[in-house]
């Protein structure tokens, strides 16, 4: 069950990153981890680095899958998300903290959901 949650998540990374790709996005990093934090995806669009989250949900029977990006991670995320920062010299570049959010839609498929500065540092 842990694998199949895990290869879910993966595939919905992978999604997301290919839409951010589709709106002119450079990725520039998945999985980036200091220590025990993790940004799912960076990526670059002209002037602007967008650190994602990105969450998946199966069913929406307990919410929309933006709302369980819990505070922990909301701190781990810009902890990590400053140390990119830090490390890459990003000079006249604006941040932004992003949620992407894929769940099913009714017929079949998935929704995709991009919610631009969706908590701030």
């Amino acid at each position: 069950m842990k694998d199949d949650r895990k290869e879910f998540g993966a595939n919905a990374e992978s999604l997301a990153a290919i839409y951010l790709e589709q709106q002119g996005f450079q990725i520039l990093e998945r999985n980036f981890r200091v220590g025990h934090k993790e940004i799912d995806i960076i990526a670059r669009n002209d002037k602007v680095v967008i650190f994602v989250e990105v969450k998946a949900a199966r069913q929406l029977r307990f919410g929309h899958p933006a709302e369980r990006v819990t505070r922990k991670q909301r701190m781990n995320i810009i902890a990590a998300a400053q140390q990119y920062v830090i490390d890459n010299m990003f000079e006249g570049y604006d941040f932004r903290l992003d949620v992407i959010a894929l769940y099913p839609k009714e017929g079949g498929g998935y929704t995709l959901d991009h919610i631009e500065g969706a908590f701030m540092a």
